[in-house]
């Protein structure tokens, strides 16, 4: 009987699962402290490894950041070619920066879609999106008066951020920020202040 067994056809072994690889992302920020520090934060917490995140090194227009990713993503797609590897390209890549008082706003846009490189921006700062976590729409406000209601919510706030303060309240974030900008594009306004395109982003790198 035991002979019988050895003899048995076996059954071919089950292949196992591969998981595709999570899309890879680069995001590129203007600001040097606010901006990447949350994010980097972020991506830790989501334990999403497949996020860069950069640094403008040239600082000025939301023009040059975009042109700046451009590049980026045409070397990583240059050497992916060469290496016949896809993992060395981005998916997807995002420029975060603030409205301000930046010109050239429209430039920048209309290069990011021609590339295909996505914006997350603020009106009129990145505290907004900090806010956000915090309480509902501020309503129209300038900068220096955003940043000193997050200081109401965030002692001694210096443009460095302790994800930790946040991240309990990123959920109203994301939904507080597309209500935001579902007002905005329902009254035509899209990109009016108070709004911010950084929840699409996040959303982005917690799905991935």
């Amino acid at each position: 009987m035991d002979s019988n067994r050895r003899n048995r056809p076996r059954r071919p072994a089950r292949a196992e699962a591969r998981l595709d690889p999570k899309p890879r992302i680069l995001v590129f920020c203007e600001g040097k402290n606010t901006e990447p520090q949350y994010i980097v934060a972020f991506r830790q917490w989501c334990r999403n490894s497949r996020v860069d995140v950069e640094i403008a090194k040239e600082r000025g227009v939301p023009l040059t950041l975009v042109t700046l990713a451009k590049e980026s993503k045409r070397r990583a797609e240059s050497e992916a070619r060469k290496a016949k590897d896809d993992n060395l390209s981005y998916d997807e890549v995002w420029c975060v920066f603030d409205v301000d008082e930046h010109p050239k706003r429209k430039e920048a846009q209309n290069l990011a879609r021609a590339h295909g490189i996505s914006l997350a921006v603020s009106n009129p700062c990145f505290e907004l999106w900090l806010l956000l976590h915090f309480r509902e729409n501020p309503g129209m406000q300038h900068r220096h008066d955003l940043q000193k209601m997050l200081a109401g919510f965030v002692p001694d706030y210096n443009k460095h951020v302790d994800f930790e303060l946040f991240k309990e309240g990123y959920p109203a974030a994301a939904k507080r920020a597309k209500r935001l900008d579902e007002q905005a594009s329902d009254d035509g306004e899209e990109g009016r202040n108070p709004s911010t395109g950084v929840y699409r982003l996040t959303q982005s790198i917690q799905q991935n």
